[in-house]
Formats: structure tokens, sequence, C-alpha cells
């Protein structure tokens, strides 16, 4: 079958599913469709005559960034976290698994509607109580679930992310063209990466990054992983996911919510209704690192902020990766 995507032809897609008994006997493909923008994998809507599902395949490379490796197996890491989670709560808001071909590195997820990503809350600029509430409860959630004993390492992916969140954002000549993205922000960005105090305290908390823990972790726990239809709200791509130390997801998430609204009192706000037990500093420390490799990193979110704008979220980070 190799690789899918929307140029595959119906037929040669309809015997693919057909042989693995996926499709009902009459069941007939009418279309598939992009869902949406996919940033690690291939992504696509299949559309039949008698329903709709998503089906994701990974390559041997990030699909946004096509010129960055990335491990083919993290297609397995997400079922597999889909499969931990499912005997709890947690299930009502993560997709069903239909299908898994790990030969062919594909996934197919009950299509959760037409549902949009959180990503709206840069431009908002604010998130709604209730949605910040749910999101946190979901997140206690994910973290009691006692990760079984066979759930991957997922080594690869973290080293991936490990060079992307806690190396290359922090080099004064790292390739990034940061004025290419908004003129002014390659000389904001030198204060920083020039910072012995940040880079020292960035090193720490990415080799602990890189650390056994003792909880699972969704990994990439930030607006472009949470969906909302109507009053649902549920979490996909967990292909970053591994069993680490909770701070990590608190802090990520802390930090997107800071980026969003420009303040840092959402930090204690998500730690104090967390229902688990996380050090408010290393919380701290990550969601500071997250939000600078956001603003001078290559993974670029959909922000309009000024250069002076971007210079108090850089200042609030700063401070937040120092906390004592």
């Amino acid at each position: 079958m190799t690789a899918i995507d929307t140029n595959t032809p119906l037929e040669e897609l309809q015997n693919y599913l057909q042989s693995k008994e996926w499709l009902n006997t009459s069941e007939k493909i009418t279309a598939v469709e992009k869902p949406g923008d996919g940033n690690m994998n291939v992504v696509l809507r299949v559309i039949t005559d008698q329903r709709t599902f998503i089906l994701k395949q990974s390559r041997p490379y990030v699909q946004k960034y096509q010129q960055i490796k990335a491990p083919l197996d993290r297609i397995a890491v997400e079922k597999k976290f889909y499969q931990a989670v499912r005997d709890n709560a947690v299930h009502a808001h993560v997709p069903k698994i239909i299908g898994f071909d790990a030969a062919e590195n594909l996934l197919l997820l009950e299509d959760l509607g037409h549902c949009e990503d959180m990503t709206y809350i840069y431009k908002k600029q604010c998130i709604s109580n209730r949605q910040l509430d749910r999101l946190i409860f979901i997140l206690g959630l994910i973290h009691r679930k006692e990760a079984p004993s066979s759930f991957p390492e997922n080594m690869e992916m973290r080293q991936l992310n490990h060079q992307h969140v806690f190396e290359l954002p922090f080099l004064e000549d790292n390739g990034f063209q940061l004025d290419d993205i908004q003129p002014g922000l390659q000389e904001l960005s030198l204060q920083f990466k020039k910072d012995k105090k940040i880079k020292k305290v960035v090193k720490k908390v990415g080799k602990k990054y890189l650390s056994p823990g003792n909880t699972l972790l969704h990994g990439d726990y930030y607006p472009g992983s949470w969906m909302t239809e109507a009053d649902n709200l549920y979490i996909i791509d967990p292909e970053f996911g591994f069993v680490g130390f909770p701070e990590f997801d608190l802090g990520v998430m802390a930090a997107h919510i800071i980026i969003a609204t420009g303040k840092k009192g959402y930090l204690k706000r998500i730690h104090n209704a967390y229902q688990g037990d996380a050090d408010l500093k290393l919380m701290s420390q990550v969601a500071g690192i997250e939000i600078m490799r956001r603003l001078i990193g290559l993974a670029q979110l959909p922000l309009e902020r000024s250069l002076k704008e971007k210079s108090k979220l850089l200042k609030k980070a700063r401070k937040l990766i120092l906390a004592s």
C-alpha cells in the first residue's frame, strides 16, 4: 500500500481497507479530504456512503517540515496511548481506535466531527474558565492513569523534541531565519540566547525530560492538540507521549495559556486546580522554556503579536525559567 494521501486512487484505498475488514460488506468510499493541517503525520478524513473516519499515517519525516527526520513508530505510540487511557474517564475525550496496521504505520480513528482546534485562543487572547478547568481535569485523569509497563520509552521522538525545545532555540546561530518571521526578532532573541543563567536551567530541565519518570504524559499538551466540537472537548495527537514527570505537560499547557493571554498568573491557577502532585518551580521552568522556544525556535505558532509584545512575553519567560 505504502504512502496514502489525497492523490491515492479511491479504488486502491477501498481494496486495502476491505482486505483489513475495516469496511462493512457493501460500504463504498465516496471521497477523501484533509480534516485540517497535521504537523507530524498525514491525516485524511475518509468519507463513505455510511460514515466518516480518520486515517493517519506516519512518514520518516515531519509532515509540516519534511527536512526534519522523525521516527515512523510514533503512530504506534499514539495507538498505545489511546489504548492506555480507554478504560478510565479519559476515553470520553479521545477518539476510538478502528484499526491499526503496524507494517504500514497506519492508524484508523473515529471521526470526532467537524472539530476546531483551540489555536483560536491566540487570536482571542483569552480562554474561558470552563474550558481551562476541563483541560486541567482531563490532564489530571491522564496523569493518574497507570501506564502499562510495556508503554514505549518513545526515546527517538523525545530526542527530536529535546533538540527543538531545549537546544536549537538557545543557540545563537541555529540556522533559523527569525527576521523572516518578523523583522527584528533575531536581534531581540540574542539577549536570551546569550543568558548563561537561562542556559543552565534549560540544560538541567532538558536532562530530566530525557530521564525515566513515573507519570503517563501526553507529551504535547497545547492548543493544537485540544479540539472542541459544540460542548465537547477532545485531546488528540499524543505521539510525543511517554512516561515522565507531570510538570512537563503542566508547564507546556501553562506556557500556551500565558502566550495567548499575556498573563503569568495562569501558572499558579493551573497548579492549584490540578488534581495531583506537581512542583510549581519545575512547572514554571518548563513553561518559560516552552514560551521561549515557541517565540524564537522553529515551531512557530499562529501568533499575531508586535515585537514589543513578544519582548514582554520573553521577559516573562525568563522570570519563569529563573523562578526560585
